[in-house]
């Protein structure tokens, strides 16, 4: 490098050298080598993608799970007896109101509230002061119209007497008549009786009380037998028929054996259900009316299965079945109806008569899909 521009210099000073800069042949050298090594690894690291590794790991090939294992047990189908259950309400076989027929005293009371009575035991008696004087002038009535009628006939006979007197002396004969039976049965009227045989329940009148013709004066129910009314629903009508036997279970605890004596032929238009009616033997009369109980028909008999509710399914549609393992084990799914329930299990149809129910882990599988079953044991 030569600077042309020269300043002054100082005496004592040297004069500057001119300084002249050469190329190094040997650094471009370096430069290729380092070129070269960026290449190699570039080459090196693209070709792990353009020429696969001989030592690369073959890709592994996915292998169906191994069936799911499940407990079975062998179930065989048993005759099992259906029942229908209800609740009712005892009620007394026959419950009735005694009304005095005619007026008068009471003169005497011979029975009081609570009191078993037999059919036509006097409960009261009535003052039949003026009746016996009804009954004595009708007498003398119906005597004389006799007499009457008799002398019209014979003077008809005679020749004497027309037949319309005739006519009216028949008239006045039955009249008579009439009025004899009245006072006879308001004689009869004057004691008050019971009905039929049962307890009275109900006695309001007193000695020395008067009481109007028609007024109520005591309730009389016969509870011998029972009988004990349920309601039936509509679906289950056909089920029950007049003369089936039924079990009673009473809220008492006691237990009886009746029979259906009375089925509703019209449904209640509230809750389209129909009456029903058991009558039930109470001839010691332990059992109260009006106590509730439990009614239980038997209806006929099925073919079912005994099982655990905690093995129930559900499939897609929601329907309530049983998973066994058929052939092949491959899992089934069996629709069912629960036909009776216990507290330890409940009965179902729709099953095969033998069937290797799945009892452990039937909510794990699905139905067409192979299983290993464990072995079971059989029904007792």
């Amino acid at each position: 490098m030569t600077n042309n521009s020269k300043a002054a210099l100082p005496d004592n000073q040297p004069a500057p050298v001119e300084l002249e800069f050469q190329s190094d042949k040997g650094a471009s050298v370096s430069t290729w080598i380092a070129a070269a090594l960026v290449l190699a690894l570039v080459g090196w690291m693209g070709s792990g993608f353009v020429i696969p590794s001989e030592s690369s790991e073959e890709t592994p090939i996915r292998k169906d799970p191994d069936p799911a294992s499940v407990a079975t047990r062998t179930s065989t189908a048993e005759t099992v007896t259906q029942y229908y259950q209800a609740e009712g309400q005892a009620l007394p076989d026959r419950d009735t109101k005694i009304r005095s027929t005619i007026s008068g005293d009471v003169v005497e009371v011979s029975a009081k509230k609570g009191d078993d009575v037999l059919a036509g035991q006097v409960i009261a008696l009535l003052d039949g002061t003026n009746n016996t004087s009804d009954l004595k002038r009708a007498a003398e009535e119906l005597e004389r119209a006799q007499r009457e009628y008799h002398n019209a006939e014979e003077l008809l006979k005679r020749g004497v007497s027309t037949m319309d007197r005739v006519s009216q002396a028949r008239a006045t004969l039955a009249n008579a008549q009439a009025q004899m039976t009245a006072a006879e049965e308001a004689q009869k009227d004057l004691s008050i009786t019971a009905p039929f045989a049962g307890r009275i329940e109900n006695l309001d009148i007193n000695e020395g009380e008067f009481v109007s013709a028609g007024s109520e004066i005591a309730r009389i129910v016969d509870i011998t037998p029972l009988s004990v009314s349920i309601q039936i629903p509509q679906q289950s009508v056909t089920r029950i028929s007049v003369g089936q036997t039924a079990k009673v279970r009473f809220i008492t605890g006691q237990e009886r054996d009746g029979k259906v004596v009375f089925i509703g032929s019209s449904a209640s238009s509230d809750t389209r259900t129909f009456l029903a009616e058991i009558e039930v033997p109470n001839d010691d009369g332990s059992l109260s009316a009006g106590i509730s109980a439990e009614v239980t028909i038997p209806t006929g008999s099925v073919t079912a299965h005994f099982v655990s509710p905690s093995i129930i399914s559900l499939d897609a549609d929601g329907s309530l079945g049983v998973k066994t393992v058929g052939s092949e084990n491959i899992v089934e799914f069996h629709p069912i109806d629960i036909v009776k329930a216990q507290v330890d299990g409940i009965w179902v149809t729709g099953l095969p008569e033998t069937a290797n129910i799945i009892t452990i882990g039937q909510g794990f599988v699905r139905a067409d899909e192979i299983v290993v079953p464990s072995a079971g044991d059989k029904d007792k």
